[in-house]
């Protein structure tokens, strides 16, 4: 019998996203509330319940709530939101964070989705960690811009109609100035970095896309390695296959880097970028935000769970 999947939240950004990527299978059953029946809590927890896995696709607050209403009969969920992302008895959806984490992923009851943001710089600090050439008090600055379909559709609604009142101007903005951003807290805790990065993000005018970059000083890298050293561990990290490629440092040499690279695609590409023998390099994560970043990963997560 195919699997049963429910998507709580089918009408966001993410969720759409997923919907399309998963009504022409024929392995699992998509279920769908009626759309009159849509604020009726009686039928979304049966639906939760009756599900095999669930993709929430909600606000923080709301996909707790989804879970206390259908984890006792054996739901599996898998979380788009912030609210577990940090949790201990979650695990984390991003099946490349380690040799054994398709598999944890696999078997896992409860998955936290990764933030887009997040998805990239997770990408690069946890193999240097891993390896030990970047300690984990290293002052990190991480810097990223992504397309404007990651704020929603009210963001979306902004960029795109001129006509609108709080219509958005701008064709590049950054914003989370304090510092706070609710991604930085699982940067931490999967990368196992002690000391908290500046973290400042921004939005283009573009719908989908992002680059995430990662500065670094190599004297005061464990044992100030070379680029080379530094492209060697993040290729041996990623070696064993998944949607994670390391561009050879042969092809790290472009003009410019441009963030809709792999708009449309599920796959993340990795740059090594600086001057061998100047002590610096900048790592440059590049990614869909509604693909790897989003959508795509939760359904790369859901493969891994219905054994696909």
């Amino acid at each position: 019998m195919a699997p049963k999947i429910f998507i709580d939240g089918e009408h966001g950004t993410t969720g759409l996203q997923i919907v399309t990527r998963l009504q022409a299978r024929r392995d699992i059953e998509l279920m769908s509330m009626p759309a009159e029946q849509r604020r009726d809590a009686e039928v979304r927890t049966r639906f939760l319940r009756e599900a095999d896995i669930a993709i929430l696709c909600l606000p923080d607050d709301a996909a707790r709530e989804a879970v206390s209403l259908a984890a006792d009969a054996g739901t599996r969920f898998i979380d788009a939101s912030t609210a577990h992302r940090t949790h201990p008895d979650w695990t984390f959806g991003f099946a490349e964070l380690s040799e054994r984490q398709a598999a944890r992923i696999a078997s896992a009851q409860f998955v936290s989705n990764p933030g887009c943001y997040s998805t990239g710089a997770i990408a690069l600090i946890a193999p240097l960690v891993a390896s030990g050439l970047l300690p984990k008090d290293y002052p990190a600055t991480i810097n990223a811009v992504s397309g404007y379909t990651g704020g929603g559709k009210q963001m979306i609604a902004q960029m795109e109609d001129a006509s609108r009142d709080d219509a958005i101007p701008s064709t590049y903005f950054a914003y989370a100035l304090t510092l706070a951003h609710k991604h930085v807290p699982e940067i931490m805790a999967q990368t196992g970095i002690t000391r908290r990065p500046v973290f400042t993000p921004a939005v283009g005018r573009f719908p989908q896309g992002m680059l995430v970059n990662l500065p670094l000083h190599l004297d005061l890298m464990s044992g100030a390695p070379s680029m080379a050293d530094i492209h060697g561990a993040l290729a041996a990290h990623y070696s064993d296959g998944g949607l994670v490629d390391v561009v050879s440092l042969a092809e790290t040499a472009p003009p410019r880097l441009d963030p809709e690279e792999l708009a449309g695609t599920d796959r993340m590409k990795l740059y090594v970028c600086g001057t061998a023998g100047a002590g610096q390099v900048n790592l440059v994560a590049s990614l869909d935000n509604l693909g790897k970043g989003a959508s795509g990963a939760a359904v790369q997560n859901l493969n891994l769970m219905i054994g696909d």
